[in-house]
C-alpha cells in the first residue's frame, strides 16, 4: 500500500502558496492554509477567490466548483491546525534560515506519517532536510508561478528521501494535473539554475547600457519569441527572489558566471522589489507600467 494523502497543508498564503491551495482544493484536498496572520491568510483566500472566479468567467471550471473548492479550504491561524495534515508543503519567503524555523516549529506538531515539502527553488533539499526529524519523509515539490496557470513542478529528492514518499508526491502531482520533472538537488535545480542567469545577464546587459529596459525586453520577446522580456520577468518574480537565487547559485557553484548584477543588488537593496512594490525595472504605480531605465 502506498501513502495516501488527503488533507495538505500549507505554510505561507502569499503569491507561491496561495496558488499551491488553490490546485489543491480545486483537486479534491482538503487544505488547510496557514501563515503568521489573519489578515495574511484572508488575503490569500481572497486571491484564491478571484482567481477561481476568473476560470469561471473563462468557462474552465463551474461556479459549483468555485464554491466546492473555496469550502475545502480553512484558515489555520496556528501550526497547530495542521497537526492532521498527511503532507505539509511550506511556501515561505526564499530563505533558508526562515525555512529552518518553520521545520523546526512544525515537525513535533505533525504525526509521524506525515510527509513534509519545500516549495523552495534552489535551496539543497538535503540540507533543509537534515534540519527536521523526518529527512526521509522529505522532499523538494517546487510549483512554477503562477501556480494555477503552470503545468510543470519539479520533484527533487535530498540524500535520504525514500521511495515511499517520492512516489507519494508524483501521484499528488499527477492528481493536481499538472507535470513533475526529477531534478538532482543541486543548487536551482533545473529550471532555475537556466532561467535565473539569463535574467541576470540581462540585467548586466541594462547594467552595461548595451540597451535599455524596453529594448532588452523588446528584444528577447521577438528576437527570442519570449512571451515576455526578462526583465519584466524578474519584475513578475520579485526582484528579491532573483537575488536569492542568484546567490545560492553564486555560492553552491563557486563560479563567477553567477555573480549576481550589482544593479539587482541596488534595486533590491532600494526596496524596489518588481511588482509585489510597485516598483522594479518597470515603474507599476501609473495605469500602465513604465520602464525605470
Amino acid at each position: 500500500m502506498g501513502i495516501e494523502i488527503k488533507k495538505v497543508g500549507v505554510i505561507g498564503s502569499g503569491q507561491m502558496g496561495n496558488g499551491i491551495a488553490h490546485v489543491c482544493a480545486l483537486a479534491g484536498y482538503d487544505v488547510a492554509l496557514n501563515d503568521i496572520s489573519l489578515d495574511r491568510i484572508q488575503s490569500g483566500l481572497a486571491t484564491i477567490n478571484g482567481n477561481l472566479t476568473r476560470q469561471v468567467n473563462k468557462n474552465q471550471i463551474s461556479e459549483a466548483e468555485r464554491v466546492t473548492t473555496l469550502a475545502r479550504i480553512s484558515a489555520a491561524e496556528n501550526l497547530d491546525a495542521l497537526a492532521d495534515c498527511d503532507l505539509v508543503i511550506e511556501a515561505a519567503t526564499e530563505n533558508e534560515q526562515i525555512k529552518r524555523k518553520i521545520f523546526a516549529q512544525i515537525c513535533p506538531l505533525l504525526k509521524s506519517s506525515a510527509l513534509l515539502a519545500t516549495n523552495t527553488s534552489s535551496i539543497s533539499i538535503t540540507r533543509l532536510a537534515a534540519s527536521t526529524d523526518r529527512p526521509e519523509k522529505f522532499v523538494g515539490v517546487h510549483f512554477m508561478n503562477p501556480v494555477p496557470l503552470m503545468q510543470l513542478v519539479e520533484l527533487v529528492r535530498g540524500i535520504a528521501t525514500d521511495d515511499p514518499t517520492f512516489d507519494a508526491c508524483k501521484t499528488f502531482v499527477l492528481r493536481l494535473g499538472k507535470v513533475s520533472t526529477v531534478a538532482e538537488d543541486f543548487p536551482a535545480f533545473i529550471v532555475n539554475r537556466i532561467l535565473l542567469p539569463m535574467i541576470n545577464e540581462a540585467i548586466y546587459t541594462l547594467y552595461e547600457g548595451v540597451g535599455s529596459v524596453d529594448a532588452i525586453d523588446t528584444a528577447m520577446r521577438l528576437g527570442a519569441n519570449h512571451p515576455m522580456g526578462p526583465l519584466q520577468l524578474a519584475d513578475f518574480i520579485g526582484l528579491d527572489t532573483c537575488l536569492s537565487i542568484m546567490q545560492v547559485l553564486y555560492e553552491g557553484l563557486a563560479d563567477s558566471k553567477y555573480r549576481p548584477c550589482p544593479l539587482l543588488v541596488k534595486y533590491v537593496e532600494a526596496g524596489w522589489l518588481g511588482r509585489k512594490t510597485q516598483r522594479g525595472f518597470y515603474d507599476y504605480r501609473g495605469e500602465k507600467p513604465i520602464p525605470t531605465r
